[in-house]
């Protein structure tokens, strides 16, 4: 893997939310299990940390929709089963971010309404205002949000990394294909590995 500036590098912590990863919220039985067996919180937290400490930007994405749901597309089951449950509404406890990979101060929150925090957002002319150039990736699931952001970072113009311990999927092959073709997008690394790049 090439050099790390931690300066010029963003994490981009992904759906680290109650609705997607603890085991009451509405995809919490797809991947809360996934999350708790290899601990990918905690990696996530410390892929965080490092990027603080290396003076780079931590930013997450997260869903929230109004209330009534009219900025909502229900074109996917995913999308339609938010609806039928009244999940992600703003303000709602699920839609808060874990405790154990909460924000910081001066870190970035951007809340977003279809798969990527690119759509529809300012996550664009936020990453560059901080002059970034290269895009961690830490979240849930590596085969949708993951590596959809992946494919929006690099038509963006950003050289992405991908946390390999800090992602899962629903099932371990679906996270292991996705690190395939992440891998053909940029290099695809682990916690111990970004940690020691960016602090040395």
């Amino acid at each position: 893997m090439e050099e790390i500036d931690p300066a010029r590098t963003a994490v981009l912590c992904v759906h680290w939310q109650h609705e997607v990863v603890s085991p009451d919220g509405l995809f919490g039985p797809l991947f809360a299990d996934q999350v708790a067996r290899h601990r990918v919180a905690s990696y996530a937290a410390r892929v965080a940390a490092a990027v603080r400490t290396g003076g780079g930007s931590v930013v997450y994405t997260r869903v929230a929709h109004r209330p009534g749901y009219p900025d909502l597309i229900p074109n996917t089951p995913a999308f339609a089963l938010i609806r039928q449950r009244g999940a992600f509404l703003e303000g709602a406890p699920k839609t808060r971010i874990i405790d154990e990979v909460a924000p910081q101060s001066g870190d970035v929150v951007i809340t977003h309404v279809r798969l990527s925090g690119f759509f529809g957002t300012d996550l664009d002319t936020i990453l560059r205002a901080r002059g970034v150039e290269t895009v961690l990736l830490t979240g849930v699931a590596t085969n949708l949000s993951i590596t959809g952001t992946a494919y929006e970072a690099v038509n963006h113009g950003y050289r992405i990394v991908t946390v390999s311990d800090a992602c899962t999927a629903a099932t371990d092959d679906a996270h292991r294909a996705s690190l395939a073709t992440l891998g053909q997008l940029g290099p695809v690394v682990t916690t111990d590995d970004v940690v020691r790049r960016l602090t040395g």
